[in-house]
């Protein structure tokens, strides 16, 4: 093999006491792709910026970082953002070189019709166009290495086949590709190296093999009930019927996905089960003993047993105060923890899910703010997990993190699970059975329960 472009070697860097790589390692070769992997907040960007010899204002830095002087290229997730959209990209690419030279550059980008493209201010491209533009860019520079920041993110199937096609033959040309994704099909297609983070620490590199996969669904051995709801009507506040006689049941170790259309009460029924909702009729029960319809009324050991993760993380935290003492209060309030042991718990917990433990939560990304919410409900020790929509919007190794990290706890603990989402593969993959609510012309819901094959 031939001398690597990129040389990183035990790069640290430091963030107002946050650290946010941790002794990374990295090469990248001409004519080879290395994929930096990982979860929002898990330290790929921070590291693709150092390439470029750049960093947060104020970071501490340590560690070596060896390129070919100005021949990195970057490509940022969002590629308008890098272009002057003031100016028709003839004038910004007309600075860097001949027409000639141009218009090669934006064939090698595989842009097909270079003179259309140059008339053009960005506003007129499609974001794989703008892209495109700014990888020409990056080679009218005379670059070396090209840095791609999530460069499939939002993009529709056919939009990112081209991409991949693209980027591979940049690198058949003798590009040496550094990759920040956590789309694992793109890694899977393009790799030739991965470098895993998490929480700023390579916690894996090598060759390209299959990221293990999220426990399989298992069908749940019939138990009696842990968590009972008997036909259950709901009102929201206006008093607009919101659900109509709905019945589950939910077993130790069972996982039971709430699906429905929007509107169909999926997350009013939920919060009925956790004590947020307390305009119903019917009747909530654990282990066979009436739940008090309001959080108010319930004991601490009734509010342990039943805790909810709530879709917005962020709303569901103070952003004044350290997300790892949120989480450790948490564990004081309902687990009867002493202070230090709920500060233990509250850092082992976030350590396991690959959230910092330092921080407050403006400074947490939104998979990580997630994952945090995750913990503050299961430092509670509960019995029965409301997962309210907690994939939804997540990259693809949160997402697994995450339903990974519930159906080990389902399988080893007997955690109940009641997964409100309209995340298909989720509910495919967690759940045992299915109730599917339905909008009812009177204007409340139905459900329709189906066992998982």
């Amino acid at each position: 093999m031939t001398a690597p472009l990129v040389q990183v070697t035990d790069l640290r860097v430091e963030v107002g006491g946050r650290t946010l790589l941790d002794g990374v390692h990295l090469r990248a070769y001409p004519g080879r792709v290395t994929a930096l992997l990982g979860a929002s907040g898990c330290g790929k960007t921070t590291t693709g910026l150092a390439l470029l010899g750049e960093y947060p204002e104020g970071a501490k830095v340590s560690g070596t970082v060896l390129t070919p002087a100005g021949a990195v290229g970057y490509v940022p997730q969002h590629p308008a953002t890098v272009l002057n959209p003031a100016r028709r990209i003839g004038a910004l690419l007309g600075e860097l070189g001949p027409r000639s030279a141009v218009e090669d550059a934006l064939r090698r980008a595989r842009l097909d019709d270079p003179a259309a493209v140059l008339r053009r201010f960005p506003h007129q491209l499609s974001g794989g166009q703008q892209q495109r533009v700014v990888i020409a860019q990056a080679l009218l520079f005379g670059a070396r290495v090209l840095v791609a920041d999530e460069p499939t993110t939002g993009q529709d199937p056919e939009t990112k086949r081209h991409l991949v096609t693209e980027l591979a033959a940049l690198v058949r040309d003798g590009l040496a590709l550094v990759l920040l994704s956590h789309d694992l099909d793109v890694v899977r297609e393009l790799a030739d190296e991965v470098v895993m983070l998490r929480g700023g620490r390579v916690v894996r590199a090598g060759a390209w093999d299959e990221v293990p996969a999220v426990s399989p669904r298992r069908s749940a051995e019939p138990t009696a009930p842990v968590l009972a709801a008997r036909h259950l009507t709901a009102r929201h506040p206006g008093g607009a019927l919101a659900l109509a006689d709905v019945t589950l049941t939910l077993g130790a170790g069972e996982c039971l996905a709430l699906t429905g259309r929007s509107g169909s009460g999926k997350t009013t029924l939920g919060r009925c089960l956790a004590g947020l909702h307390s305009a119903y009729q019917g009747t909530v029960t654990l282990d066979g003993r009436p739940l008090p319809r309001s959080l108010r009324s319930r004991s601490r050991a009734e509010l342990a047993a039943v805790q909810y993760v709530f879709q917005d993380a962020r709303a569901a935290f103070d952003e004044r105060r350290p997300v790892a003492g949120q989480v450790a209060r948490a564990a004081v309030r309902l687990g009867g923890l002493g202070p230090a042991e709920a500060d233990g718990a509250a850092a082992r917990l976030l350590a396991e899910l690959g959230v910092p433990t330092t921080g407050r939560p403006a400074e947490l990304s939104g998979g990580e703010l997630q994952r945090a919410a995750l913990a503050r409900a299961l430092v509670a020790n509960p019995r029965v997990l409301v997962c309210d929509e907690i994939t939804s919007g997540l990259d693809a190794l949160s997402r697994r993190l995450i339903l990974d990290h519930l159906a080990g706890l389902r399988d080893r603990t007997g955690l109940a699970l009641l997964l409100i989402t309209h995340d298909r593969a989720a509910a495919d993959i967690l759940a045992d059975r299915t109730l599917d609510l339905q909008t009812v012309p009177s204007g409340g819901v139905s459900g329709s329960l189906s066992t998982a094959r």
